[in-house]
């Protein structure tokens, strides 16, 4: 299924039915008096957060949602019947906009939440409500109110616990397969990610996070250079952010490990530039630095490389020493970012007020 991220709709909600004037001609019953029944209400539209669906595709194609108009009110005091109520399913993380004042309407943050997004025009008054001591034989009815109309944006931002953010063929989509059950497409070349992909990694027995892989990141990105700028809202939900780095870039032969050094730490900051240019609250999550492919080198030749780039870098975050192809420290680093997260959710737990403390 293509994943699809965007999409503008519109929805339009039922118009209420009509009130009537009538009035009971019934054998045996003179002055029946007025009868008019009230119009129904028309059809609402809801959005329901359904975890699934994962894409927008279906509102890329169905644009218009309209409800049914409410039944128009009869004589002998009947009701018209009431339009049925729209529900939109759409994946958990949909943030809906309009369009028109770019103001939130709702963030489908959970499975199952239940959001209005127009409401139907409610039934006119029947004569039936007119009718008193001064005034038997009433004529007045009212018209049904009309429905909302919105025009809407929608935008998914997929939830993740995790991260991975890099250059093009920095090894991330080799390192989600290798360490989730995702399986997204692996090539020697850039972009081979063209839409975010999901993993859960299992830790342990009961122990599991979920990990993002979005497309390759190139500076300017939050210009809209590259794929990274459609995608860069995808790491707005994560709590912790892994920084890949290709650590043995092929084109780094007959260089000094100063010169390679300095030219991965230049990296680094600008791809730190651009999620702060995208977002200042994304540029302050938590984030790790993934020196990635580091099989390709010895142990001696790592260390070197790494001193040399953070003379320049001056990192103070934790950093780990991996590689997608051979596991190599995939372990020890998916071990450290459950109790990373553990102990997030721990600290969140303790700030909420309990169930037996006042208000």
């Amino acid at each position: 299924m293509k994943f699809i991220d965007e999409a503008i709709i519109e929805v339009h909600a039922g118009k209420g039915g009509n009130g009537v004037a009538a009035f009971r001609r019934e054998k045996f019953i003179p002055k029946g008096g007025p009868s008019g029944g009230d119009g129904g209400k028309g059809g609402s539209i809801w959005a329901v957060a359904d975890r699934n669906i994962n894409t927008l595709i279906d509102y890329r194609y169905a644009r218009i949602h309209r409800a049914r108009n409410g039944e128009q009110g009869q004589g002998s005091d009947k009701y018209g019947a009431g339009a049925e109520d729209i529900t939109l399913r759409m994946p958990v993380g949909t943030l809906v906009i309009d369009a028109e004042t770019e103001q939130t309407v709702t963030d489908l943050a959970e499975d199952g939440q239940r959001v209005l997004l127009a409401k139907g025009g409610r039934g006119g008054l029947g004569n039936l409500h007119f009718k008193s001591s001064i005034n038997r034989a009433p004529r007045q009815c009212t018209p049904g109110e009309p429905g909302e109309s919105r025009r809407l944006k929608l935008e998914l931002k997929v939830l993740a616990d995790v991260g991975l953010l890099g250059k093009p063929n920095a090894g991330k989509s080799t390192l989600v397969a290798a360490a989730s059950n995702a399986r997204p497409k692996i090539a020697d070349y850039p972009f081979t990610t063209l839409s975010p992909q999901l993993g859960v990694v299992r830790v342990g027995e009961g122990q599991s996070f979920v990990i993002a892989d979005i497309p390759g990141l190139i500076e300017g990105a939050a210009d809209g250079a590259g794929l990274g700028h459609q995608f860069l809202r995808h790491l707005q939900r994560t709590r912790l952010l892994l920084h890949l780095v290709d650590f043995a870039p092929q084109d780094a032969e007959g260089q000094t490990e100063a010169a390679i050094g300095k030219r991965l730490a230049a990296e680094v900051k600008a791809l730190a530039e651009e999620l702060t240019r995208y977002d200042a609250g994304l540029a302050a999550k938590p984030r790790w630095l993934i020196l990635n492919k580091a099989d390709m080198l010895t142990e001696d030749l790592r260390d070197r490389r790494w001193a040399a780039m953070n003379k320049t870098l001056k990192w103070k975050g934790p950093v780990f020493y991996t590689s997608g192809l051979t596991r190599e420290g995939l372990g020890p680093l998916m071990q450290q970012i459950q109790l990373w997260l553990a102990s997030i959710s721990a600290t969140e737990a303790a700030v909420l007020p309990s169930p037996q403390s006042p208000l």
